[in-house]
């Protein structure tokens, strides 16, 4: 049975309480457990009610509910889907298959199309009583909150701050770089200092002013210190501790703990200086939070990238023709390449707030220089990358007007990458995809902007003075990756005479391998092969015997020399197929 309306709602046979738009339920939920696989209507589509239905329950719904159908699988699933929709629904919830091979996802979606119905996809591991609970709880709180922001994730610091004075037995407030103060705990026993700082959201110059002259920001800027700060009676101040916080060398704000009453904890030092690292990742994202509307645009954009969404769900959601060209650029960090200016240069992997930080950097780079070249490009990050969609794009007739569209576009990548690296001393590779004619497409300028970008990384000492590319500058070197890739999935298709060659190579440190490859990819020339090795050509020649002996190739057959190339780049230059 659909579930009773929990208590504050207006029951079946009451008049509904108006609710709220579906974009703004998908915002105040904040991560996105619930992905919009098909807006037929757009976003703005009113939320009413939130009910859970299973697949015994007749398909009853009322205008502006949401439900949440458990259970339901093929075509029963696209009947029920149907039904609601008939019956007023405003949009449904379901668990999709997850297999690759499975069409439920895109049946579903075209069925919800159809039918003008919202479809919204839940990830596997949220339970339904747990959706429908909070989703319920936020449509009541905008019956009585309508006017409020609940997209905004401010909370998150007072909770942290709170938590930090149970750790400390203090009173604990955070601040920013600019010693303004962003959060602060409760409590009764605070000196003339913290009631200033609180009411005034800073410090009252003065004290800022003995601050830096006892060197205490110095300090909280040089690093993981925990700085102690003596009671001071003559001047109304009890007794502090301050740790700065830091991503990576860069100064995100401070962490303060007066001293009540009671001594602070005996591991209050400690816990502060866990908290500053905990605190720094909640900074970060804070930085890059602006609203609620832009954390749902960037999770629209996302689905669109991956094909899980229509383009029509944008279409209140962003101002752009479904019907217009379009192409998408695509930047990964150059981790680890000479001229990195890293954050603790010592080879190591950076740590987890920095390699964020510097994620968000680069993503509010891009959207930048994106804003200025058109004003309805759209920017997000997917599993490490970040990629900028242009929309609006007009162009010429014929392959001429594609190349003024794919100059102009190439040289907006280019300046950001220059940007990229003046400006943040990082370098990045940029992939700039086709243009597709219809925002549904982008899913393919996408896919092939990340053929580029693996190509370039694949081969970085080959390409490390490109920086941006297409896919007829790399097409080659994408070709020839993705079927290595193929023949490394499947053994049947390797020769045992070059494992064998390989294996002998391996354990005798002979360097047969790498001569017998130079030497086929100079088609048999061995002074070219040799120069390149920087050895004797009878060296080289003495070395392509051997191969040809220890493995039994036969290198005079050129469908042989042209597989044992093959393989011998998948084990010496691709090793990662």
């Amino acid at each position: 049975m659909i579930n009773d309306v929990i208590p504050g709602q207006t029951g079946p046979q009451g008049d509904a309480e108006p609710g709220l738009a579906l974009r703004r339920l998908l915002s105040a939920l904040g991560d996105p457990i619930l992905d919009v696989t098909a807006a037929p209507n757009g976003l703005d589509v009113q939320v009413d009610n939130v009910v859970i239905l299973d697949p015994e329950d007749r398909a009853e719904a009322r205008a502006g509910d949401l439900v949440l159908l458990i259970g339901a699988r093929g075509d029963q699933a696209r009947r029920m889907l149907r039904a609601l929709a008939e019956r007023g629904a405003t949009a449904v919830a379901v668990k999709m298959s997850t297999h690759p091979r499975a069409d439920e996802p895109r049946a579903l979606r075209i069925e919800a199309l159809e039918a003008g119905i919202a479809l919204l996809s839940v990830r596997p591991e949220v339970r339904w009583d747990r959706l429908q609970s909070v989703c319920q709880s936020i449509v009541d709180e905008v019956r009585l909150t309508a006017d409020e922001d609940l997209g905004e994730a401010g909370g998150d610091l007072f909770s942290m701050a709170q938590t930090i004075a149970h750790l400390t037995g203090g009173l604990v407030s955070i601040e920013d770089s600019a010693s303004r103060v962003l959060a602060y705990s409760s409590g009764a026993e605070v000196d003339e200092l913290r009631r200033l700082s609180v009411l005034g959201r800073q410090g009252p110059e003065s004290y800022l002013a003995l601050l830096r002259e006892w060197g205490v920001f110095a300090r909280l800027r040089s690093g993981e210190e925990v700085v102690r700060i003596d009671e001071h009676p003559e001047l109304g101040i009890r007794r502090r501790l301050a740790v700065g916080i830091h991503a990576g060398r860069r100064p995100l704000g401070s962490i303060w703990v007066q001293e009540g009453t009671e001594p602070l904890a005996e591991h209050a030092e400690e816990a502060l200086l866990g908290a500053a690292r905990t605190t720094a990742l909640q900074l970060i994202r804070q930085h890059a939070q602006t609203s609620a509307g832009l954390r749902l645009r960037e999770d629209l954009l996302s689905s669109l990238l991956e094909g899980r969404i229509d383009a029509s769900a944008l279409a209140d959601t962003v101002e752009v023709r479904t019907g217009r060209a379009a192409l998408v650029m695509a930047f990964s960090l150059r981790e680890g390449t000479p001229g990195m200016v890293a954050q603790g240069t010592s080879g190591e992997r950076p740590a987890r707030p920095e390699r964020e930080l510097r994620r968000r950097r680069l993503i509010d780079l891009v959207s930048v220089h994106t804003a200025a070249y058109r004003r309805g490009s759209l920017v997000t990050e997917l599993k490490g990358r970040v990629y900028a969609l242009l929309p609006e794009l007009s162009r010429g007739p014929g392959e001429e007007g594609w190349r003024e569209v794919e100059g102009s576009v190439l040289a907006l990548a280019h300046r950001t990458v220059t940007a990229t690296r003046s400006a943040l001393g990082l370098r990045a590779h940029a992939a700039v995809g086709p243009l597709v004619e219809r925002l549904n497409d982008v899913p393919d300028s996408r896919a092939e902007a990340d053929r580029v970008l693996d190509a370039m990384a694949r081969d970085p000492d080959r390409e490390a003075d490109r920086e941006v590319a297409t896919i007829s500058d790399v097409r080659s070197r994408v070709l020839i990756g993705e079927t290595l890739a193929h023949l490394r999935a499947d053994p049947s298709l390797r020769d045992p005479r070059v494992d064998r060659l390989v294996e002998y190579d391996r354990t005798g440190g002979a360097d047969l391998v790498r001569s017998l490859l130079a030497y086929l990819e100079a088609f048999g020339d061995a002074r070219v092969a040799a120069e390149r090795l920087h050895i004797h050509p009878n060296t080289l020649r003495y070395r392509v015997r051997r191969a040809a002996a220890v493995s039994g190739i036969d290198l005079s057959d050129p469908g042989e020399r042209l597989f044992t190339q093959l393989q011998l780049l998948m084990e010496h230059q691709y090793p990662e197929y």
